[in-house]
């Protein structure tokens, strides 16, 4: 029997977990770390961190399963994306790592479009430059700290750094590279005319791999702490999205995944390169080689429910955890005495500002249509409505540009919820589905380290092999013929809203 690790590089924790060739959980194991944010909007964790869970949770899972090391014949990595790691010339870490959530760089941004041109960014990167990307981060530490920049010889992100660590290697894949805003993503390599254009040497980035292809193998030294054996592959991997999907069997044209987690994303793979130029999805490269996917991605999905139940529903929290019932179970039991459509409310899901469709940091939540015959599971279910809303939204710009998926899976913490998969089914007019597997990212990365090893011939012939449908849920035609009418008012009110959100953005500062 060939075993396989996948390593997920997360912003809470490092999770990792040890499958068997048939994809089937033989041992898994999560080590925690701490975000450090020394101003407001910023957000920092340290590389050493990342490093230490890993070697522990590798040697954990294999300790735990009593697997021969010579019986796992490769290892993926996955990982928060966008983050900056900066060594220096003996390859040691210079600063802690900025994250992907790390907000000081809007005036690097302003910087990088002037100085590469609105249009020709979204050509070259697929995108517009934006914050979370590493590229605005690089240019803040070369402004902000000049001395670290000049000390600095590798910039890597955060999955890669662990792999320079089991492998010495200075190497990144395309899908995680997509979010540097630095890559040429039709292309799949580094774009010379971005890095020209900022003043950032090709040389300091790694070579770049397709997301199945080996990058290196175990050290001697690593092996010592993870308990691998010394030569052991390890594939490109792939960015946590990228990932996710892989794990869902999101390979093919024609399926997609919707992830409700703390922020919510609408992930299409395509065969063939598209681009919006207007820059409200992301395009990047799929971990798919020769393929790329498209994402939409709302700031408050997740956030909206927990900001609703923390706040509005904590006697109900507090009985469901003296019960030993599910919290979110009880939400949804609360939600379901609500008709479709809430009663008449329509919540705008704005907590965080908006990414997709809007690109607008000013817009604010908003309950519409309260009256007194309203109660709080009015409010509930408009929140649930307004969070699919909102990635309704994500996947009518995916249709705009001709990627028409027939088929969708559910992922992320609301993803659990049957509620929240049959507003989803509803509003989008299509069945969605549930995968057999709850290990997402961990598992998408494995099964790439089982397409490098050698274990299976390619991506989708491996997911045709592991990942399976667990669950469906059809739509209710009545339902998706009101939400259709309730999804188009919930776009004017944000049109007739946009200036009034920028108005009370200068009020509050004033």
């Amino acid at each position: 029997m060939a075993y396989l690790i996948g390593v997920d590089i997360g912003t809470s924790g490092t999770k990792t977990v040890l499958f068997d060739e048939a994809g089937r959980t033989v041992a898994d194991a999560l080590y925690e770390y701490p975000l450090y944010q020394p101003k407001a909007g910023w957000a920092e964790q340290d590389p050493i961190d990342w490093w230490v869970a890993t070697y522990e949770s590798i040697s954990d899972v294999i300790a735990k399963s009593g697997v021969n090391p010579d019986d796992i014949k490769g290892v993926g990595l996955s990982g928060q994306m966008h983050g900056l790691v900066m060594l220096d010339a003996a390859g040691n870490v210079l600063r802690r790592s900025i994250i992907w959530c790390d907000q000081r760089t809007s005036e690097e941004c302003a910087e990088i479009t002037e100085l590469v041109g609105k249009e020709k960014l979204i050509e070259i990167t697929a995108n517009p430059a934006l914050t979370g990307f590493t590229a605005s981060k690089i240019m803040w530490v070369k402004k902000h700290e000049p001395e670290i920049f000049e000390k600095c010889r590798k910039i890597l992100l955060p999955k890669d750094y662990i792999r320079y660590m089991l492998t010495g290697e200075f190497a990144t894949e395309v899908s995680d590279a997509s979010g540097m805003q630095l890559l040429d993503v039709p292309a799949r390599n580094w774009s010379r005319y971005v890095l020209d254009k900022l003043g950032i040497d090709i040389g300091m980035l790694g070579k770049v791999y397709e997301s199945c292809e080996v990058t290196g193998q175990i050290t001697e030294s690593a092996a010592k702490l993870t308990g691998l054996r010394p030569g052991t592959p390890v594939v490109g991997g792939a960015g946590d999205q990228a990932a996710s999907a892989v794990g869902c069997g999101i390979v093919r044209e024609g399926v997609a995944s919707v992830t409700i987690g703390t922020s919510g994303v609408v992930f299409a793979h395509t065969d063939s390169i598209k681009i919006d130029p207007l820059g409200r999805v992301h395009t990047f490269c799929h971990a798919v080689p020769g393929a790329w996917h498209v994402m939409g991605v709302t700031q408050g999905a997740g956030l909206s429910f927990k900001w609703m139940r923390d706040n509005f529903f904590a006697a109900e929290k507090l009985t469901a955890a003296q019960t030993g019932d599910d919290p979110n179970y009880v939400m949804d039991q609360i939600a379901k005495n609500s008709p479709v459509g809430a009663g008449g409310i329509i919540y705008l899901p704005y907590l965080m500002g908006e990414r997709t469709p809007h690109l607008d940091p000013f817009a604010r939540g908003v309950f519409f249509g309260l009256s007194a015959i309203h109660e709080k599971r009015d409010l509930l279910r408009a929140v649930l409505e307004g969070v699919v809303f909102s990635l309704c939204d994500c996947m009518d710009i995916l249709r705009e540009m001709g990627i028409n998926p027939t088929s969708v899976y559910a992922a992320g913490g609301g993803g659990n919820s049957k509620l929240w998969r049959q507003m989803l089914a509803d509003a989008f007019g299509m069945s969605i589905s549930v995968s057999s597997s709850k290990q997402g990212g961990a598992l998408g990365v494995a099964i790439l380290a089982g397409v490098g090893a050698g274990v299976y011939k390619s991506v989708p012939e491996a997911c045709d092999a592991i990942v399976s449908e667990a669950s469906r849920t059809e739509p209710i035609a009545e339902n998706t013929a009101k939400y259709a009418k309730i999804h188009k008012f919930y776009k004017k009110l944000y049109a007739d809203l946009r200036e009034d959100f920028a108005e009370l953005a200068k009020i509050m500062e004033s």
